[in-house]
């Protein structure tokens, strides 16, 4: 055992003192290894790190949330019948109140109407492109909306249509620059004036297209009496939360099963909306992960195999170097498996070195996208020793023929080499 870990420490030392002694040479055969490295690593630690915070957004969100409108956000087993899903009507008061009634497994009902492209002004404060969401009551509890400043809107403004409003960040920000406070201010949109009652706290982007930082929340029965929400154009959303400690799918089922009779969908009749669930964009995003892992793995391996076959030729140049020393070990007793091991541990560390460079490589980059692109990225354990385990594996069969020819040498041939 002492002698075996002899030969693995001299054999390191050795590779280090050929790192530092050829560095131009070194730097050209560990450069496939280090790129190949970072390729494999880098994309599996980037969209480890996308998994990771689309689930973390799932569970702020809840994965208990029915999103029920005319579009289906993936194919429904097939073409994706566009034509078909635009002549169903839309969702209104009457199914929310059926659901609201008739099933008793969930816990919030609402509706909730996008009104894309507006225009607010304050005076001569002015801010484009927003989003408007004319909900109901309990829409906040279903989204986990957060107010910054002020209050949310209260029953009696979303159940009698007030003219209310919730503002979002980047809104209150915009049209109430140098840290004015907008409770109790008055905002214009739709030719109508709103009286603001609360700021939504910063969220950015969720997954479930709702964008509250550039959006607007006000009631829905507002919205309805300024324009035509359920248009051939427009398409109101039910959202439904169900209640704890209840299996999803059979609340589903049950939901589906009150819009049906309340439409009148006869049996047998596919329906006439879409359940959606966030568990769907999940499902396929992991399976366009897989494409991507797999891209991504055949890029790295690519370059690895570039890598291996550097690594290969400095051995068999290294052996060469050392042909002298190799026949003098065998004189004094040196066994085969001796030196082959030695220059196998030599080829091994070579390219572990190369694969650490490629992860320190790894980290810079998930520092870049954690701090500039605001986008949560850690090299996991295991990410980490799959790129060492790589260089190792590489090394193996790098180093292997080279360690083979090296152990095989005849000791007087060797030590009689020029």
């Amino acid at each position: 055992m002492n002698h075996l870990g002899q030969i693995i420490y001299t054999s390191i030392v050795q590779a280090m003192h050929e790192l530092r002694a050829n560095k131009l040479r070194t730097f050209l055969s560990l450069l496939g290894i280090t790129i190949g490295i970072f390729c494999i690593i880098a994309v599996f630690t980037v969209l480890d790190s996308m998994k990771n915070n689309i689930r973390n957004e799932i569970s702020g969100l809840g994965s208990d949330v029915l999103y029920i409108g005319r579009w289906p956000w993936m194919d429904e087993g097939g073409e994706y019948k566009w034509w078909e899903f635009l002549r169903r009507p839309s969702m209104g008061p009457k199914e929310l109140k059926a659901v609201q009634h008739d099933v008793k497994t969930i816990e919030y009902a609402a509706l909730s109407y996008r009104d894309g492209g507006l225009t607010i002004k304050h005076f001569d404060q002015e801010i484009s492109g927003i989003t408007g969401y004319a909900v109901t009551t309990h829409f906040d509890k279903i989204q986990g909306v957060e107010i910054e400043n002020g209050r949310y809107l209260s029953l009696s403004e979303t159940e009698g249509g007030n003219n209310s409003v919730v503002l979002g960040y980047e809104v209150a920000e915009t049209l109430f620059p140098s840290g004015t406070d907008p409770v109790g201010k008055k905002i214009t949109f739709h030719g109508r004036g709103f009286n603001v009652v609360g700021v939504m706290r910063k969220s950015g982007q969720s997954i479930s297209g709702f964008n509250f930082d550039r959006g607007i929340i006000y009631p829905y029965y507002t919205a309805a009496a300024m324009v035509d929400v359920t248009s051939f154009n427009n398409d109101p959303t039910l959202v439904i939360k169900t209640g704890t400690d209840v299996n999803v799918q059979d609340a589903r089922l049950e939901v589906e099963g009150a819009l049906r009779r309340i439409r009148r969908v006869p049996p047998g009749e596919k329906n006439n909306f879409a359940v959606n669930q966030l568990s769907q964009i999940t499902e396929r995003l992991n399976m366009m992960f897989s494409s991507i892992n797999m891209i991504g793995g055949v890029i790295g391996a690519f370059s690895l195999i570039v890598g291996a076959f550097g690594i290969a030729n400095i051995m068999f140049v290294t052996v060469k170097e050392r042909t002298k020393m190799i026949g003098l070990k065998k004189a004094i007793g040196a066994r085969s498996r001796s030196i082959l091991l030695e220059f196998l541990v030599e080829a091994i560390t070579l390219c572990i070195t190369g694969g650490l460079i490629g992860i320190v490589f790894v980290l810079l980059l998930a520092v870049i996208l954690t701090y500039a692109a605001d986008f949560p990225v850690t090299l996991s354990l295991q990410n980490f020793f799959i790129g060492i385990g790589i260089s190792a594996t590489v090394g193996v069969l790098a180093g292997f023929i080279p360690a083979r020819s090296a152990s095989r040498l005849d000791p007087v041939a060797a030590i009689r080499s020029h």
